[in-house]
């Protein structure tokens, strides 16, 4: 029993000291969250004029100020994710849209790639051309169709001015 007996006279101790804190009104709330706006850190001539003002001790402006900026931090950072979150959504979709683009143009690539060696077999046979494209097409004749080392079809702008040249295309289809 003197075990159980001196507990509750300690809390007895403690509890009138948790009694003299005393919760701020909506008011001075409102009127704490104003200065907090344009005041972030809490400057000792100002948590002296607000409390006296408030009319509660300055070390419960402090505590309330520091609660509040721990507050707001938090929420600023919290801000700051979503924007980051919305950021990384929008250039990972702008990457999955590229990514689409640069199959596509690939297979195009791939296709011309497939026109042009479809064409230098054709012309070994020498199809009329029109206009003016004749005189650089029968020039260089199929030797204006160069390949690299890797196999890549090189001075393609010349085969296509010679097919969809100034006079309107070729004669042969």
């Amino acid at each position: 029993m003197d075990f159980s007996h001196s507990q509750t006279q300690q809390k007895q101790h403690y509890s009138p000291k948790h009694n003299n804190k005393k919760r701020l009104t909506e008011d001075q709330v409102r009127l704490l969250e104003r200065t907090f706006t344009t005041n972030k850190k809490l400057e000792p001539e100002l948590k002296v004029q607000l409390a006296n003002q408030l009319g509660v001790p300055p070390r419960q402006i402090a505590i309330w100020y520091q609660n509040k900026r721990a507050r707001w931090k938090t929420q600023s950072l919290e801000l700051d994710y979503n924007t980051l979150q919305v950021k990384l959504e929008n250039a990972l979709s702008d990457r999955r849209r590229l990514e689409r683009e640069v199959v596509k143009l690939q297979e195009d690539l791939w296709r011309a790639r497939q026109m042009v060696f479809t064409f230098s077999q054709e012309t070994t046979v020498q199809p009329t051309v029109n206009g003016s494209c004749n005189s650089s097409c029968d020039d260089r004749g199929s030797s204006s169709l160069h390949e690299d080392v890797n196999g890549d079809v090189l001075q393609l702008d010349e085969l296509y001015a010679c097919l969809y040249g100034a006079g309107g295309g070729s004669s042969w289809v």
